[in-house]
């Protein structure tokens, strides 16, 4: 796909959550909710081992989800140019990197693994962004903002250590009347062509 595609793809994404994103804002949510409807921005570090070598990419990101879809776009700092996008449904996965052509695949988590070198958990992040995940063996997990320590921290089913490290203000008169992630930590132990992965995400306030 030509990069001016790209472009337009990433114009689209930016256009559907303007008002929450451009100005720096994230609406998601209540982490009580049953919702998966969730707009906001943030930066993300991964950082990697790989064939023995260790390495770090630090990306900013617009997400955008509902129910039946989700669609992200990776801007590479510090001009924040979209160098990335990735749409994902329930049958499908697209990932399209400037200059190329779109990759599909059935895994999101695998077909960033082989288009990036670095795995972005989508399907995970679904939850985290939300405060939730799935635990071993298929418990749902919710974090908890007023607690500390393993209140805040659990393994999923598919092996990531997951930590909301801090929180957002709950915004008075927002969209949102609860607290909301701020920081979360993951890591990962070796899987396919990755020793190891660990990913840093920063989400950007609410108003």
């Amino acid at each position: 796909m030509m990069r001016a595609h790209v472009m337009r793809r990433a114009a689209m994404v930016f256009a559907l959550g303007s008002a929450a994103l451009l100005s720096g804002c994230a609406t998601t949510s209540g982490l009580t909710g049953a919702g998966y409807d969730v707009e906001l921005a943030g930066r993300l570090n991964a950082a990697y081992s790989k064939e023995g070598r260790d390495e770090n990419i630090t990306v900013r990101f617009i997400w955008q989800q509902n129910a039946e879809r989700t669609d992200i776009a990776i801007q590479a700092p510090p001009l924040n140019q979209t160098v990335a996008t990735i749409s994902v449904t329930p049958r499908l996965a697209t990932l399209t990197e400037s200059g190329k052509a779109p990759r599909s695949a059935t895994d999101i988590d695998a077909l960033s693994t082989q288009a990036l070198g670095w795995t972005l958990p989508v399907s995970g992040m679904r939850d985290w962004l939300q405060g939730r995940a799935t635990a071993a063996g298929g418990k749902p997990f919710v974090a908890n903002p007023a607690a500390d320590g393993a209140a805040n921290s659990v393994t999923t089913a598919d092996g990531w250590r997951v930590s909301w490290v801090s929180w957002h203000d709950a915004a008075p008169g927002g969209k949102s009347a609860v607290q909301q992630p701020k920081r979360i930590d993951a890591e990962r132990g070796a899987t396919g062509k990755l020793d190891h992965m660990s990913i840093r995400v920063i989400i950007e306030a609410q108003n």
